[in-house]
Parts: C-alpha cells; sequence; structure tokens
C-alpha cells in the first residue's frame, strides 16, 4: 500500500530512480516476495543502473525513504529483517483459535525418512524468502548471522544427533575415551543445507559448521552450500564486490578465486527457491512424505467434526 505521510520535493533523478524500483518491486511481488533493501540495491546493480560500491547503496536507501514516505512506493514491497517485534499470540474467539490450530496441525513428516535435514542461511535478510519454504518441507531454519555461536552450534547439534537416531548419554566405561560423546551408529544420516556468501569467511563457513557439530557429536553429516557457488556465479552473473582483504582468510580465498566477492542475496528469489527445492527433493521421499500427510488430513477432517460438535453444544447449553 502505497502512504503519504510527507511532502517531499524528489528530484527528477531520484524519481527515476523510484520508478525503476517500481518495476523491480512488481517483478517481485507477482512472485509473491517481498525485497529487503539490500536485495532491492543488488537488482540495481545487476541492471547497471547503479554502480556497486557503499555511497551507491546509500544513496538508493536515502532515494527509497524518501519515496516511501512521499507515497511512491508500496510500504509492504520492502521489509526489514533485522528489526522484527516480538508480538504476544492473541485471537479474536475460540473459533478463530480453532481454525490456527488446524491450519499449523502437523505430525513428523521426516521421522520415517532416511534423513534428518535443516535449512541453515548465513544472513538474516533472507530469511523472508527461507521461511515458507522451511514451512513447506517441514523443517527447522536456522538463521546464523556470519559464524554462528558455541551455544547455538552445541543446541544445533542436540537437533541433529535427536534426529539422527543417537544418543549423547554418558557412561563411566567411555569418560576416558577421545570422544566426548557416546555414539550409537546413527538410524539415519544427516543433511544440512547452507546458503552462504561467495567470500573469504562465507567459503570457510561450511567446514566450520561440519567441525564444530562433528565436535558435538554429529556424525554421518552431509553439509551441503547450495548456494552461493561459483557455478551458479558464472551462471546468473550476480554483481561482484571487491574481497575483504582484512578477512584472516583472505589471501588463501583470493589465491583460489581471485579479488572479487559475491553476496548470496545477490541471486533472485526464484533462483534461491529452485535451487532449495531441488535440494530437498534429492533427500526426500516422497511417497512417504504424502503417507504422513494423508494421515494430517484425515486428523483435520476428525478435529474439525468434534470441534463443530462441542462449538453446537456449548450454543445450546447457552441458550
Amino acid at each position: 500500500m502505497k502512504q503519504t505521510f510527507k511532502e517531499i520535493n524528489i528530484r527528477t533523478d531520484a524519481l527515476a530512480k523510484i520508478a525503476q524500483a517500481n518495476q523491480i518491486i512488481a517483478t517481485y511481488q507477482a512472485q509473491g516476495y517481498r525485497l529487503t533493501l539490500r536485495q532491492l540495491y543488488y537488482q540495481f546493480v545487476s541492471k547497471n543502473w547503479i554502480t556497486n560500491e557503499e555511497k551507491s547503496y546509500k544513496k538508493l536507501a536515502e532515494i527509497i525513504s524518501n519515496g516511501r514516505l512521499a507515497g511512491l512506493l508500496d510500504w509492504d514491497a520492502i521489509e526489514d529483517r533485522g528489526r522484527q517485534p516480538a508480538i504476544p499470540l492473541q485471537f479474536r474467539d475460540l473459533e478463530h483459535r480453532v481454525e490456527s490450530a488446524l491450519a499449523n496441525y502437523r505430525l513428523p513428516r521426516w521421522a520415517d525418512q532416511d534423513y534428518y535435514t535443516e535449512l541453515w542461511v548465513e544472513k538474516q535478510a533472507l530469511a523472508g524468502v527461507l521461511e515458507p519454504l522451511a514451512h513447506e518441507f517441514h523443517v527447522t531454519l536456522m538463521v546464523n548471522k556470519g559464524y554462528s555461536s558455541q551455544s547455538a552450534m552445541y543446541d544445533a547439534a542436540q537437533r541433529f544427533r535427536e534426529g539422527m537416531g543417537t544418543t549423547g548419554d554418558r557412561d563411566d566405561d567411555v569418560r576416558q575415551t577421545e570422544d566426548p560423546w557416546y555414539m550409537l551408529e546413527s538410524e539415519r544420516r544427516g543433511a544440512l543445507f547452507y546458503l552462504g556468501d561467495h567470500d573469504p569467511s562465507g567459503e570457510d563457513m561450511v567446514r566450520d559448521i561440519a567441525d564444530r557439530l562433528a565436535m558435538f557429536g554429529v556424525h554421518d553429516l552431509q553439509v551441503t552450500k547450495i548456494a552461493l557457488t561459483m557455478a551458479q556465479i558464472k551462471q546468473h552473473n550476480p554483481p561482484p564486490n571487491p574481497a575483504k582483504i582484512t578477512d584472516p582468510r583472505a589471501a588463501k580465498y583470493i589465491a583460489r578465486h581471485g579479488n572479487s566477492s559475491w553476496e548470496v542475496d545477490a541471486l533472485p528469489p526464484n533462483i534461491l527457491v529452485a535451487l532449495i527445492r531441488s535440494a530437498f527433493k534429492s533427500v526426500i521421499d516422497q511417497s512417504k512424505m504424502d503417507a504422513v500427510i494423508a494421515r494430517e488430513k484425515k486428523d483435520k477432517e476428525r478435529l474439525t467434526k468434534t470441534v463443530s460438535a462441542l462449538m453446537a453444544g456449548e450454543t445450546c447449553d447457552d441458550e
């Protein structure tokens, strides 16, 4: 929705940028996506409408802000994933609560699968694109915000070990072994799908995740970076950034990839969605998943009938 909150005298060149922004926004909205400011910026860069440098980003941010205040850009089109309020859960009435319960009712869809799977992303800005997919495939979405903390990695290890059917129990006979965890053979394999930048740290994070989860007792785990890869960079040609030479991993990265780096959120959401769908389909036994979904449907039908009968009884009692 476009709403005017302030009268602003916007220059002709800025109006042209706002018109271009509306073109990009219309394309994203047609696909059901909202943009972060960073994603909008990368679309400008990829179309050669602005240069890829910090001053261009700041200038575009000012233009977009003024355009929104002046009623020239849709307020719902651009989101700030880093500043989300914690709103208490509430319902209009009992019927509303029942509708919510039915909409969110799910059985453990991965219980009979060969893999326990999670989706991880380096950057908060992409959470809006990934959350619907995590919900669709019924997996945990982990936003790392760079290198993850030890607490978050420890908690993740517990999820993987539980999901994979291993045990973390210790006993006196194994306290002296080099492995800090007493491990049973995994009942299932683990698959962790990761999205991160192609830069010195982003390339190293996959190793870091695998190493630290192994340290916390997660074995037989497949960690796959599904974006951003060099093959995808060559195929989709996202705008490059200079590699961060102050990064302690820069020398090794530059020796292998050169002086440029690329951010994963420069890829359009539809491409990211396709990559993620392909990754999940590679590990899902769809017939087993469909069977669970069918059981959910039957449960919902039973619950709907039960609640309808109860509500009808309450109405009669009230009268």
